[in-house]
């Protein structure tokens, strides 16, 4: 952690050196990952910029604004740890911070930090090739500029490459079309509509409470039910937050050294030794608790034994059909053909009461496929939908679709695009053989998307700096993973999540929602705790598993 007051970043030179490149490192992406990178690197005195291809900072949270978006991470966990003045200044206002409130933090932490005047906006960096001779990647982006630099850090999100609808006869429709990933900055008025949801996953069930209270008609096409969960949000106190702060280091400080960057105690018992009451109970409290793991990890075996999870997924079938009041729908929303958590669950703000509003409608695509998109609305089996606008809630190329998005050229000509042909190939998620001096944050075969966003993103940012900084005090110019180390992890990962029932979901975790992408859990599923432990463990032995050298003078 950065203890440090915040500070002036080191004023870096004009121009490199003679045979140096541009510069010492080129960061992609100005979200969380993004900024905090800046930040670390500016702090070595390195000349940095940051490329962002929207036209603000925010990452995620710059273009994921539609209505009802927010974190299902509470607010004092999905938050920057690096700075006890950060945390002691900043006021969150819900327990689950909204998408606006996030980005104005963001915002602040761009201003506090003085981090602007390194960030290029509105610029994609469109191909990176690397040279060998030299140890520099060149950049060229899609303004046409051409840009050197040592090191090269991807901070482009695990979920950034939007997936875009795959429905037949989409660009036939005369209404309005929307994609939650990439919703107006006017927003949208939809007061009135008849509007159509394409969709069920997170972002879908924030958005759809909200249309249900604006649409003169809401159908919602689901093509699989998803277990959520509620998320009891509600307004911080302001003795909430006193508290809060109050207590703040200790709560970093127990934050690093969790499973996955929340403090959820850890369970110690079986579900299928437990009686029923007591199970019950146990459950209970999980739904009860509001957050996302509180039901997930109430017994050891929820995500190995299919018997146990089903313990828990009837429990959670059994709320939805409290809730919702026609059987049918209740049925049609209830997940059967696969365990609960193999897909991401999600935090439920008035999702299934929605569907006892009279003007709020189910489609079951399970049961009544959906056939094309008319001018008029969506073609099922069953029919004709009309609609005045269509949000596509069609989520992500989750985990590897924003760097495969970068032609990205390592040693011998090989690209990234081919080297992953089979699937996601590195070492610790944090470089992949054959491409030197390019780093990734918060990407594939690392904890990602299976821990608190924010907490991972400053382990793999801190472990990325400190790696430049011995690198440069010891005259090194090159980091690459060793291709054993690399085929070690990649066994590793594969064989910690077979230990689970992820593998065996067709979800987005295993690329499944992608026609065409391979079929590999994504994540490592050992734990942010695990892997940190892997990190600093390679770094204490002269970073075990990379290969370190200096390139040959010009």
């Amino acid at each position: 952690m950065d203890t440090a007051a915040p500070r002036p970043a080191a004023q870096h030179p004009a121009r490199p050196a003679p045979g140096e490149p541009e510069l010492d490192a080129a960061v992609v992406g100005a979200g969380f990952a993004g900024l905090y990178q800046l930040y670390r690197l500016r702090r070595l005195g390195l000349r940095t910029r940051v490329f962002e291809a929207c036209g603000d900072i925010g990452g995620t949270w710059y273009r994921n604004r539609y209505p009802g978006a927010r974190c299902d991470i509470e607010s004092a966990a999905y938050s920057y740890s690096f700075s006890p003045e950060l945390d002691q200044e900043w006021e969150w206002s819900e327990r689950y911070a909204a998408q606006p409130e996030i980005l104005r933090y963001l915002h602040h932490v761009a201003d506090r930090f003085d981090l602007r005047r390194d960030i290029t906006l509105g610029t994609r960096v469109d191909r990176a090739v690397y040279d060998e001779a030299r140890h520099i990647w060149r950049l060229t982006t899609d303004t046409g500029e051409a840009v050197t630099a040592r090191f090269v850090v991807l901070a482009t999100g695990c979920m950034s490459a939007v997936k875009e609808p795959d429905v037949p006869g989409a660009d036939t429709f005369a209404g309005r079309t929307l994609h939650t990933a990439d919703w107006p900055h006017e927003g949208a008025d939809l007061a009135g509509r008849r509007v159509a949801v394409i969709g069920t996953g997170c972002s879908a069930v924030q958005l759809i409470p909200v249309l249900a209270e604006q649409a003169a008609a809401l159908t919602v096409f689901q093509r699989t039910p998803v277990y959520a969960l509620p998320a009891h949000n509600r307004p911080l106190t302001a003795a909430e937050t006193a508290e809060l702060k109050a207590r703040y280091p200790e709560y970093r400080a127990a934050q690093r050294r969790s499973r996955g960057g929340t403090l959820v105690e850890p369970p110690t018992g079986s579900a299928l030794k437990a009686d029923e009451a007591e199970r019950t109970a146990a459950y209970e409290a999980g739904w009860n608790s509001g957050l996302l793991s509180g039901l997930l990890r109430t017994y050891t075996d929820i995500l190995t034994d299919r018997a146990a999870n089903e313990t828990a997924a009837e429990h959670i079938r059994a709320k939805i059909r409290a809730i919702v009041a026609d059987p049918a729908t209740a049925e049609a929303l209830s997940p059967r053909t696969y365990p609960f958590g193999t897909k991401r669950p999600c935090l439920d703000s008035g999702y299934y009461a929605a569907y006892n509003r009279p003007h709020v409608r189910l489609v079951d695509l399970a049961r009544t496929p959906l056939t094309r998109i008319t001018p008029g609305g969506i073609r099922t089996a069953e029919g004709e939908h009309p609609a005045d606008a269509i949000v596509f809630a069609t989520g992500f190329d989750a985990l590897t679709g924003s760097q495969l998005a970068v032609d990205i050229v390592g040693k011998d000509g090989v690209t990234l695009r081919e080297k992953w042909a089979g699937g996601p190939r590195n070492h610790l998620g944090l470089l992949s053989a054959g491409f030197p001096n390019l780093f990734t944050v918060l990407g594939p075969l690392s904890p990602s998307v299976l821990s608190n966003a924010v907490f991972s993103i400053e382990q793999h940012v801190e472990w990325i700096t400190d790696c430049i900084a011995h690198l440069r005090g010891a005259g090194l110019t090159e980091i690459d993973a060793t291709p054993e180390a690399e085929d070690r992890w990649c066994a590793h990962v594969a064989e910690t999540a077979a230990a689970t029932l992820y593998p065996d979901t067709a979800s987005w975790y295993t690329g499944a929602n992608v026609p065409g992408k391979p079929r590999v859990f994504l994540a490592y599923a050992g734990g942010a705790d695990r892997y940190r432990e892997a990190c600093e463990a390679s770094a204490r032995d002269g970073y075990r598993g990379f290969a370190l050298s200096a390139a040959a003078p010009h």
